[in-house]
């Protein structure tokens, strides 16, 4: 069984139509790929260790006894309404080891979508049907693990329409015949998401005022151009809980600086009274759409991402 395979990433694209597709729901959540061998060991799309931090998927092993496999899937947290949250996952996935408490509170989950290894068989190469019929049939399916449905033949628009009646993110369209193309962005998986996120960079933040007074006011942002600068792209000062706000305060007071990280000047206004920070942090945003002069227009913060690195977050365009 191999020590690594590194996820197979997803396009972005027009939701595409025809024979030769399947179509799954896009979940909200970090991606995870998982080896089963006697235990479960789980890492991160950039192959970070983070088995400790969710023990209840552990029960992958209870569900493959004596056998071997890799398998990709996504951990996610459900809000009230058993939809995945990724707004709920932040409590979980900046904890390397969660207590009970923790865990009894906000419980995850592992979204099955692809078999890779099975007893020492590589199945990278076969085609995507074969290998989803193949993870069907071991019927991984608990209190922590499941193996959701996908659709074939004209089901892509439908399910795009009730993934927005079900509040979910969207969809990933793959084609039947693809192989796994390990550590690859390919066309032959195309996301759909109903809303516009993107990865940030943050680079520094504005002190807030009023009853934001002591803490965060906006989160100033960034990504790697085509020359590697780090491009301002702006700002965000919504979609902050008081946790939340603690939490970046805590993470970010260690990480100033005396000079901004940013190659492109950033606006007078919010450059006058700005901390800067060294740019490690990565952060999810949702966001109406892109200005002519690339800055994102009525972002709304999201969370932080540890399974993602700074380099990787780049300007499309």
């Amino acid at each position: 069984m191999p020590d690594l395979v590194p996820p197979m990433l997803a396009s972005s694209g027009a939701l595409p139509s025809g024979p030769g597709w399947a179509y799954e729901f896009k979940w909200d959540g970090v991606r995870a790929i998982a080896y089963v061998d006697d235990g479960v060991r789980l890492l991160s799309r950039n192959d970070r260790d983070v088995t400790r931090a969710y023990p209840e998927l552990d029960e992958l092993a209870q569900l493959l006894p004596g056998r071997r496999a890799v398998l990709d899937g996504e951990i996610v947290a459900l809000d009230a309404k058993g939809r995945p949250s990724f707004s709920a996952l932040q409590h979980r996935m900046h904890v390397r080891a969660p207590s009970a408490a923790l865990v009894s509170a906000t419980p995850v989950r592992l979204y099955l979508f692809d078999l890779l290894h099975l007893d020492g068989r590589d199945l990278t190469r076969l085609p995507y049907a074969e290998r989803r019929t193949a993870l069907q049939e071991l019927g991984l399916s608990g209190q922590s693990v499941d193996t959701p449905p996908h659709w074939t033949g004209d089901a892509g628009r439908d399910l795009s329409t009730a993934a927005a009646d079900l509040g979910l993110e969207g969809v990933v369209a793959k084609q039947l015949g693809s192989s796994y193309e390990p550590g690859r962005r390919s066309p032959a998986w195309v996301k759909v998401p109903l809303n516009d996120t993107v990865e940030v960079i943050v680079g520094g933040y504005k002190p807030g005022a009023g009853r934001r007074a002591g803490t965060i006011g906006s989160l100033l942002l960034g990504m790697y151009d085509e020359r590697d600068r780090l491009t301002y792209i702006g700002h965000v000062g919504t979609g902050f809980t008081q946790t939340v706000l603690r939490d970046l305060d805590h993470r970010l007071e260690p990480l100033r600086r005396p000079d901004p990280p940013f190659a492109s000047p950033v606006p007078r206004e919010h450059a006058r009274h700005a901390v800067w920070v060294d740019p490690v942090l990565v952060g999810d945003v949702a966001f109406r759409s892109w200005t002519p002069d690339r800055r994102l227009r009525h972002p709304s913060w999201k969370g932080l991402r540890s399974d993602r690195e700074p380099a990787e977050i780049r300007l499309q365009g």
